[in-house]
């Protein structure tokens, strides 16, 4: 993305990580040259080389040509100061334009109510339909329902152990009248004696909903429409965000509301083997004695379908993005919506984060930090991104130095909630400090080439955390690796189908790694439902180098056959008892091993349920042995740094501010150095005493000659720096916004 010529560059170059903003347009934004105030902002004041990009107004589709052209309008505008839009093309911003297209694929919600029936008159089952909403309906129509239908009426006598074996009947529908069957209400009454007494019975009604259905046919050639309409924009990417169902803020605890349609049951019953999904979806509701193994069968399947089908949208969105706008284009942002995996994310995408791809990992608001860092091993991104956003701008000083510290960067939401315009929402954050201490993290993304080290992974058993009727339900390891981070050793949690999808492997030196990382210790936790490939894996893994863990009984394969996972594991993997034991179990092999800690994670993020997240300073070690100091406890534009480490062997002094990083080459030579403020550095063969602060980074090229980058230095290169090489490039510090204005002049 080329800026207009000046004399020195504002963002960083295409070759470098990009700082990410983010802009949501409501319906200022539609006026002509409406995208102006927000972009004029940001241009001057924030240093975004790209803004992922969605619209928030009502009426307003993607499809529609007025919307085209108008982001068209607004992505040349944007190239002016040298930022390129992130599109949001998502097929949930033109619900009009497939409807009309396709009436009969909109998504459909199975809902299933039982009651007892009285011994003497009618009986009468009555379902309502709910309405969701999510950010896409924001402003917008919500995901209403639409029609409403009869699927089915079962009768049965009920039992402590949900339906008595033997007894279930499917009811005829000359069983039953049907009184009502609206968008809003589907109701049917059993005449009295159409019924023996003593039973139960069970509606099950169907809704449709305004928005594509998942397993729709013609899903995948509409969204690849969208994006070929705006293939003559100069677009830098496109973006899908939070993809899935429509949400469930609950996450459906009674298990008795399933995301359904016919496409979906088809492919139900292709996977199973023939299986009916309707009624299967009353086996998972209730259960049966005798058929606990069919049920909790029933239930990997019917999950594993959901993320895998999840996935496969995905996927086809991101390789149409390139098709579309090329290999470099971007593809954001977060397949994250509920930021936690737990069960109001299984409802909405069957927890498929690890294999929605993306070229730069991405996530939201509170995700657990090791999501955040697995995410970025699997996609080779040496950052992670989480897009965060607050009320308060004191958050947003605080979770920048948070957020490096773990091994990420800030995607800048406009501070939320608030009535404010967006230009105005963002202005809350380019005033003060915040930039200029965004402006000195970004120098690491000169010497940025890999992620953070986390020495563990822990493997948890996904159909086992979603499976309801199994013994591990809504546990996904997040307590264990808490305790890891909190002890200073980052730990990745990833999904045991990455085994199976081969992005997790033994390494030719014997380790498990999973993209640029190697583990020294590998816990496989909770691994129920686990199939037997997950066990041949661990015993090659056992030859090697890694350290093997188990936590939690294995007794079924993912068809729920009986399996003794204990004996089809290597008898080297340490079985441990509970996460206590197997945190101490792990930290102390990683001491013998010598491996050192990182700073603690010693604060604590999320919502209703906490997880471990790192304090606003400390030090952390990339996977390519780059050690970086970060100090933001108390000024967000960075406070000093008085350190003197020792790396491979050598001793390291820097004085800076608020960051630094160093590394150093086999034979304990510089390879590496960026630093905010720095004034003085000594190790690896380099010596520096700068009369004034500097914001620097230096890096040897493939070459082994000397390259930089000065920010916001005005003046000659310091004499001491040009001694080292004349291959210096400017970056400016953007304009500073006035405290007291409230919109761009």
């Amino acid at each position: 993305m080329r800026q207009e010529p000046t004399a020195v560059q504002t963002r960083l170059p295409n070759d470098t990580l990009p700082v990410l903003g983010c802009w949501f347009w409501h319906d200022d934004e539609f006026a002509p040259e409406g995208y102006r105030p927000f972009l004029d902002q940001v241009g001057r004041h924030a240093a975004y080389n790209l803004l992922t990009t969605s619209i928030r107004a009502p009426e307003q589709e993607v499809t529609d040509p007025r919307v085209h052209d108008q982001i068209g309008r607004a992505a040349a505008y944007a190239r002016r100061f040298g930022i390129g839009l992130v599109m949001d093309l998502d097929v949930r911003l033109a619900r009009a334009a497939y409807r009309q297209a396709y009436p009969d694929e909109m998504q459909e919600m199975l809902r299933l109510r039982e009651v007892a029936l009285p011994e003497v008159g009618q009986a009468e089952l009555r379902i309502t339909s709910v309405m969701r909403g999510d950010h896409y309906t924001f402003r917008a129509t919500p995901y209403i329902p639409l029609t409403g239908r009869v699927v089915r009426v079962y009768t049965y006598e009920r039992g402590p152990g949900g339906i008595v074996p033997g007894s279930l009947r499917l009811l005829p529908p000359s069983a039953y009248r049907v009184k009502e069957a609206s968008a809003y209400t589907v109701r049917v009454t059993i005449p009295d004696g159409a019924v023996p007494r003593g039973r139960w019975a069970c509606l099950l009604a169907a809704f449709a909903h305004f928005t594509p259905d998942v397993f729709a046919p013609h899903l995948l050639s509409f969204q690849r429409a969208i994006l070929r309409q705006y293939a003559d924009l100069p677009l830098a990417g496109a973006c899908k965000d939070e993809w899935g169902f429509p949400p469930c803020f609950d996450g459906c605890p009674e298990k008795n509301d399933f995301w359904f349609s016919e496409p979906m049951a088809a492919e139900y019953a292709r996977r199973t083997g023939g299986r009916d999904l309707v009624a299967d979806c009353l086996l998972m509701y209730l259960g049966e004695p005798g058929r606990e193994a069919e049920r909790q069968a029933a239930i990997n399947h019917f999950m594993a379908m959901c993320w895998q089908r999840n996935a496969a949208v995905e996927e086809d969105f991101y390789r149409a993005t390139k098709e579309t706008f090329g290999r470099k284009a971007i593809v954001g942002t977060h397949a994250t919506w509920w930021p936690n995996p737990d069960p109001r994310e299984f409802w909405k995408n069957g927890l498929d984060w690890w294999v929605a791809r993306r070229d730069l990992a991405q996530t939201d608001e509170v995700t657990p930090y090791p999501v955040r860092t697995a995410l970025a091993k699997k996609w080779g991104s040496a950052v992670w991104y989480n897009m965060f956003y607050a009320s308060s701008v004191e958050e947003y000083h605080r979770e920048l130095w948070c957020h490096a510290l773990g091994g990420g960067r800030i995607n800048y939401h406009p501070a939320y909630p608030s009535e404010e315009p967006v230009d105005r929402t963002m202005a809350a954050l380019l005033r003060g400090g915040l930039m200029r201490g965004d402006c000195r993290v970004r120098l690491l993304n000169y010497v940025s080439r890999s992620p953070i080290d986390c020495p563990v992974a822990v493997i948890f058993g996904h159909a086992g955390a979603m499976n309801w009727a199994g013994p591990t339900y809504d546990d996904v390891g997040l307590a264990l690796t808490d305790a890891l981070w909190r002890a200073g050793y980052p730990a990745d949690l990833i999904p045991a189908d990455e085994i199976a999808a081969g992005a997790l492997k033994i390494g030719r030196d014997g380790q498990v790694r999973y993209g640029a990382q190697r583990y020294a210790a590998v816990v496989l936790y909770h691994p129920e439902f686990e199939p037997a490939a997950t066990a041949a894996f661990f015993r090659r893994a056992a030859r090697g180098k890694t350290a093997l863990y188990r936590l939690g009984e294995w007794t079924r394969d993912f068809e729920a056959r009986p399996f003794d996972g204990a004996a089809a594991l290597p008898a080297s993997m340490e079985a441990v008892r509970d996460v206590k034991a197997c945190a101490a179990a792990v930290i102390s092999r990683l001491r013998d091993a010598g491996i050192a800690p990182q700073t603690p994670a010693t604060k604590t993020i999320g919502w209703d349920r906490a997880s471990a997240g790192p304090p606003p300073a400390g030090q952390l070690r990339l996977v390519d042995g780059t050690h970086i100091l970060l100090a933001g406890a108390k000024e967000v534009s960075g406070d000093p740094i008085q350190a003197t480490l020792t790396l491979n062997g050598q001793r390291v002094r820097v004085a800076a501010i608020g960051v630094a990083a160093v590394r150093l080459d086999a034979e304990g030579r510089l390879e590496a150095l960026a630093a905010g403020g720095l004034r003085r550095f000594e190790g690896g063969g380099l010596q520096l005493s700068l009369a004034e602060p500097v914001d620097l980074a230096l890096w040897r090229d493939r070459h082994g000659r000397w390259r930089g980058v000065l920010q916001g230095w005005e003046g000659p290169v310091p004499a001491a720096l040009a001694a080292l090489t004349q291959q210096w490039q400017r970056l400016a510090l953007p304009e500073p916004l006035d405290d007291h204005a409230d919109t761009p002049s």
